[in-house]
C-alpha cells in the first residue's frame, strides 16, 4: 500500500467535547486531578491521558503532534513554539560534552550558528560536510558521533540529502539520523525513507499562514517521552512550549496543507522553467539541470511535486536588492524572510537567513551575494505573475 501522508492527517477524527468538528481548546496552563496519587503517578509518567502542567503537553498540543506524527508516518510527535524550540533539544537529548555531529554545510543560519557558536560551550562538536557526497560523511564518523544532521532539501541551496541511503549509513555505525523536512512537507517522507527523526518549523509552509510560530519532532515513543521527561527532558526542562490556542491553529491550517503544497509546487516549477530558459541560472530540484532532481523524484510522493522553493542568481548584491524591491513595489511578492506564505516571499539569503555563516564559508559552499531565495505562493495566474516578474528583471538590466 503507498504511503499517503496527507490522507494520514485527513482520515483523523478529533472531535470538540459538544460535538465540535474541532476539538476544543484547552485553555489551561495546570490541571486538576482527582487524587494525589494521580498526581504522583503523572509525575511519574504513568497515568495514561491525565495531564500535568502545559509546559509538559496539553490536549491541544497532543491533538497536532499526533496529526504531524501521521503525516510522516512516525509513533508519535512532540510539538514546539519554534523550529529552533524543536530542533535544539532533540540535539541536546542525544548528545552530551565530548560528542560529535555530522551536519550538512548548508543548512537553515540558526541551526548553523546553534551547531557552530553555541553547542561547543556544552562540548559538543560538529563537522559540516557536503551531504551529497557519501565518502565524506562516512569518512568525517568519529567513535564520538551520535548524529548525522540534514536538511531533506538545504536551506538555501536547494541541495537534495539522499535520505536513504544516510539511513543506511547511520545505522551501520549506530547513529541517529535526523532531518529537518521544513522545505518539502508531503512532497518528501523521511521516516519512510529510514530517518529516526523528523523535524518541521510549523512556521513555514504547515502553518501556511505567517501569523505563528511552532516547530515539531517526530519520532520513536521512547524518542519522544525522553523529551517530555520532568528529571532530564531537554523539551520539558528547556521550556519551549507552545500555546494550545497556537496548536489549535496550525492543526486547523493542516486540513489544507495538501491543496496548498501541489499549487506551490506547480507555481514554482513553472516559474522555474520559465527563468531558466530566459538564460537566468535557476535552481530547483524540478528541474533536470538540478544535480538532485532524480534522487528527489526517486524519493517523492508524486502528488505533491518539488516544492516551492527555487534560487536565482543575479550576479550581484545591488542587481538582487533592486529587483526584490521592484517586485515588492508592483506587488508581486514581499522582501521577507521566512517561507511557505500565500504570497511570494524572495530574499538575498547571504546577508539574511544565511548571514551566521561566515562569508568564506558561503564562498566555499556557493553561496553568493546575487543569490535570491523565492518562496512561491499561490497565485492563481501564475504566467501573469510571470510576465511581471520578466517585466521587473528586464527593467533592473537582469535580462
Amino acid at each position: 500500500m503507498t504511503f499517503k501522508p496527507a490522507n494520514n492527517i485527513q482520515d483523523l477524527q478529533y472531535f470538540g467535547e459538544f460535538g465540535g468538528v474541532n476539538p476544543s481548546i484547552s485553555d489551561s496552563s495546570t490541571y486538576t486531578f482527582l487524587s494525589a496519587k494521580t498526581m504522583f503517578d503523572t509525575f511519574e509518567g504513568n497515568a495514561d491521558g491525565c495531564y500535568l502542567y502545559s509546559r509538559h503537553s496539553t490536549p491541544s498540543n497532543l491533538y497536532l503532534g499526533e496529526a504531524l506524527a501521521a503525516m510522516e508516518g512516525t509513533e508519535t510527535a512532540n510539538v514546539a513554539a519554534s523550529g529552533m524550540g524543536a530542533i535544539t533539544p532533540t540535539i541536546l537529548q542525544f548528545c552530551r560534552a565530548g560528542d560529535h555531529i555530522i551536519s550538512s554545510r548548508t543548512i537553515y543560519g540558526g541551526t548553523y550558528a546553534f551547531l557552530k557558536n553555541f553547542a561547543p560551550r556544552l562540548g559538543i562538536n560538529t563537522s559540516f560536510v557536503d551531504i551529497t557526497k557519501l565518502d565524506i560523511v562516512e569518512a568525517s564518523i568519529t567513535s564520538e558521533t551520535k548524529i548525522i544532521y540534514c536538511e531533506s532539501v538545504s536551506n538555501p541551496l536547494l541541495e537534495v540529502a539522499d535520505i536513504k541511503a544516510l539511513a543506511i549509513l547511520a545505522k551501520k555505525h549506530n547513529l541517529q539520523l535526523l532531518v529537518d523536512n521544513t522545505f518539502s512537507p508531503l512532497s518528501i517522507s523521511p521516516a519512510q525513507l529510514g530517518a529516526n527523526v523528523v523535524l518541521h518549523s510549523l512556521t513555514k509552509f504547515i502553518n501556511g499562514s505567517s501569523d505563528t510560530m511552532g516547530g515539531v519532532v517526530c519520532g520513536s515513543r521512547e524518542l519522544i517521552d525522553s523529551l517530555r521527561n520532568v528529571n532530564d527532558g531537554a523539551s520539558m526542562l528547556l521550556g519551549a512550549s507552545m500555546d494550545s490556542l497556537r496548536a489549535a491553529s496550525i492543526l486547523k491550517n493542516m486540513r489544507t496543507l495538501h491543496i496548498r503544497i501541489k499549487q506551490h509546487s506547480h507555481n514554482a516549477l513553472y516559474l522555474a522553467e520559465k527563468f531558466e530558459a530566459l538564460g537566468l541560472k535557476t535552481v530547483y530540484p524540478g528541474l533536470a539541470s538540478h544535480p538532485g532532481h532524480k534522487l528527489f523524484k526517486a524519493m517523492m510522493n508524486e502528488d505533491y511535486g518539488y516544492g516551492g522553493m527555487f534560487t536565482i542568481d543575479v550576479g550581484n548584491i545591488d542587481k538582487a536588492n533592486e529587483l526584490m524591491e521592484l517586485m515588492q513595489e508592483r506587488n508581486l511578492g514581499y522582501l521577507a524572510v521566512s517561507l511557505g506564505f500565500y504570497k511570494t516571499l524572495f530574499s538575498a539569503p547571504g546577508s539574511s537567513t544565511s548571514s551566521e555563516i561566515p562569508e568564506e564559508e558561503q564562498v566555499e559552499m556557493g553561496l553568493t551575494d546575487g543569490l535570491i531565495r523565492f518562496s512561491i505562493g499561490l497565485d492563481a495566474d501564475i504566467a501573469r505573475t510571470f510576465e511581471m516578474m520578466r517585466t521587473c528583471m528586464t527593467q533592473v538590466g537582469i535580462l
